[in-house]
């Protein structure tokens, strides 16, 4: 019994000092350090929620290649919980920025094939930006805000040989902007939505996914962090108790 007992507190002690190390651990803002490095962002401080298929960093360019049977979706209509796509993000506590990124799919040919901007809190907290695959006639350029594991999917048609398109993620505290553009210069707005679990400290960045039997490589380029560009409202003053 006295051993079994040792045993115990051996391995109490050694959960404790695992959690002080981690505790230790500095905390590293990704947002902070691009904008301390003229919006640059630290490839090194992006982590992977899921591995995708294979990954590769050269310079400035990401690609990520999916694996079949990919996704992020809660229950919505569809009556399933996927949440098994590669997202790759940096972690921040700023709560006034954008993220900008360009997208190029040349290499999607299947239905649901996308890749995009992703904000992953958890499984049942996300926000993402994308096109999606659909035939050769036509994709879904849209957005899937998720809040307490409800999903809610926005999109518009657009043609089937767009092949590249930018996005800027933008933060005003818990409320939140994506915005897509075609040249990296004028962005139009695709959603603005409010996110529950999303005032305080956060992660984003990038994904890739393929919901059904395919495979495809996606290509991120031209990311950086910079001041909001999502400005304040600059009409109806908001109400005092809110």
């Amino acid at each position: 019994m006295k051993s079994l007992t040792a045993s115990v507190l051996i391995i109490l002690s050694y959960i404790i000092s695992s959690c002080s190390d981690y505790k230790d651990v500095p905390f590293v803002d990704g947002v902070t350090e691009a904008l301390n490095d003229g919006g640059k962002v630290n490839v090194s401080l992006l982590e992977w929620t899921r591995n995708p298929l294979s990954f590769n960093c050269s310079g400035d360019t990401l690609t990520v290649t999916t694996a079949p049977g990919t996704d992020l979706w809660q229950r919505t209509y569809y009556h399933f919980r996927n949440d098994n796509a590669p997202v790759l993000q940096m972690k921040t506590r700023e709560k006034y920025f954008s993220f900008v990124v360009k997208t190029d799919f040349t290499q999607s040919h299947h239905r649901f094939d996308q890749c995009g901007i992703v904000m992953y809190l958890d499984s049942d907290n996300w926000l993402k930006g994308s096109v999606e695959y659909e035939n050769e006639k036509y994709q879904h350029l849209g957005s899937v805000a998720t809040n307490n594991g409800y999903s809610d999917w926005a999109t518009t048609a657009i043609p089937a040989d767009v092949k590249t398109m930018w996005y800027r993620f933008s933060r005003r505290c818990d409320d939140y902007c994506i915005e897509c553009s075609t040249d990296g210069v004028e962005f139009s707005q695709m959603r603005i939505c409010h996110m529950y679990k999303g005032a305080e400290e956060i992660s984003f960045g990038i994904y890739a996914c393929s919901p059904e039997e395919s495979s495809f490589t996606a290509v991120f380029t031209d990311m950086k962090v910079t001041e909001c560009m999502w400005k304040a409202h600059d009409g109806q003053q908001p109400d005092e108790e809110l």
